[in-house]
C-alpha cells in the first residue's frame, strides 16, 4: 500500500509530459478556410465550448461597435498556443456583415476540431457586437484571442467611416 502515492505521482508526471511534449510541436496540419456559415463540421468532443468565457483583449477603437468602411479586409495572421489563424471582415453600409477565416493551421487534430466549433460561435459573436469586443468561448481561450486580434487588425485596415 506504501507503493500507491509513488505509482500516482509518477503517473501524473508521465501524462503532463506527455501534454507537453504533444503540445510543443510546430503546427502541422491546416483546416480549409472556416467562414462559420454552417460548414456541416462537427467535432465528436466537447468540452463545454459553448459558454462564454473571458473576453479577449482588443483595442479601445473595437469596444465600441461603430459605423466602418466599407469593404474585405484581413487581419494579420495571429500565432496562439496550437497554431495560427487570419481572419477576413467585411463591411457594407457601415456594418460588419461577414467574417470567415480564410487562413487556419493547427497542431493536431483535436485543436482542427475544436476550431471547427469555436469559430462560428466566435463569427456569431462579432456579427452580433458589430465589433472586435466579443466573448471568449470557454475551453478555447488562446484561439478566442488569436481571433479577435486579428479581427481587429482587419477593422483598423478598414478605418471608421
Amino acid at each position: 500500500m506504501k507503493r500507491a502515492p509513488l505509482f500516482i505521482s509518477t503517473g501524473a508526471i508521465a501524462g503532463l509530459t506527455g501534454i507537453l511534449i504533444f503540445h510543443t510541436h510546430p503546427p502541422s496540419s491546416s483546416v480549409g478556410a472556416l467562414s462559420g456559415t454552417g460548414s456541416g463540421r462537427t467535432a465528436s468532443h466537447s468540452h463545454g465550448n459553448s459558454g462564454s468565457g473571458s473576453r479577449p483583449q482588443s483595442s479601445a477603437a473595437s469596444q465600441n461597435a461603430g459605423s466602418y468602411t466599407a469593404g474585405t479586409a484581413t487581419g494579420a495572421t495571429e500565432q496562439y498556443g496550437y497554431g495560427q489563424l487570419a481572419v477576413r471582415v467585411t463591411v457594407h453600409s457601415g456594418k460588419i456583415v461577414n467574417v470567415a477565416v480564410p487562413l487556419i493551421q493547427t497542431a493536431e487534430s483535436y485543436s482542427q476540431q475544436l476550431a471547427a466549433q469555436v469559430i462560428p460561435m466566435l463569427r456569431n459573436e462579432v456579427l452580433s457586437a458589430q465589433s472586435a469586443h466579443i466573448n471568449g468561448v470557454s475551453g478555447a481561450t488562446y484561439t478566442s484571442q488569436a481571433y479577435a486580434t486579428s479581427l481587429q487588425a482587419a477593422l483598423d485596415k478598414l478605418g471608421k467611416a
